[in-house]
């Protein structure tokens, strides 16, 4: 829980004090970089804890069998389930295409495709995505905590 707890403090930082001052897709890309980066220690804590409690029989060795897991474990949590969808994005935004827009101004968008998709990530919805990983942060305490 502790390196959760890390990794989110780092990605409140970037969200609420180098975005808010630079206003640059770099930063936009690292934050997810670090929100994934929390979602998989996350996932990681939550099977161990589930192997431990005999909930599962064994912790699948791929990040999308660990996240297909996770999923069968909280499948009536629609939000958590939203968040692991997330994570899918998440994990390909390096490779993904982007475009930039209005990069140092006070509406600086970063615009992705992914899955045939244009979603643009910019204040608003980054703000949505930290308010949704709050929740996803605060569930998975309570798991561990079970």
């Amino acid at each position: 829980m502790e390196d959760i707890i890390q990794e989110k403090i780092s990605a409140d930082h970037l969200l609420y004090v180098s975005l808010k001052y630079t206003k640059t897709c770099d930063v936009i890309v690292n934050l997810i970089l670090r929100w994934r980066k929390m979602i998989e220690t996350s996932v990681e804590a939550i099977l161990i804890h589930a192997k431990k409690k005999k909930k599962i029989k064994l912790i699948p060795t791929s990040p999308l069998g660990k996240i297909e897991e996770v999923k069968k474990l909280f499948k009536r949590d629609k939000e958590f389930l939203y968040v692991l969808e997330m994570y899918k994005m998440f994990r390909k935004i390096k490779e993904l295409k982007k475009e930039r827009i209005g990069e140092f101004r006070k509406n600086v968008t970063l615009r992705v495709f992914y899955q045939s998709k244009e979603i643009n990530i910019n204040l608003e919805m980054l703000k949505e995505y930290a308010d949704k990983l709050e929740k996803f942060i605060s569930k998975t305490k309570q798991f561990l905590l079970s």
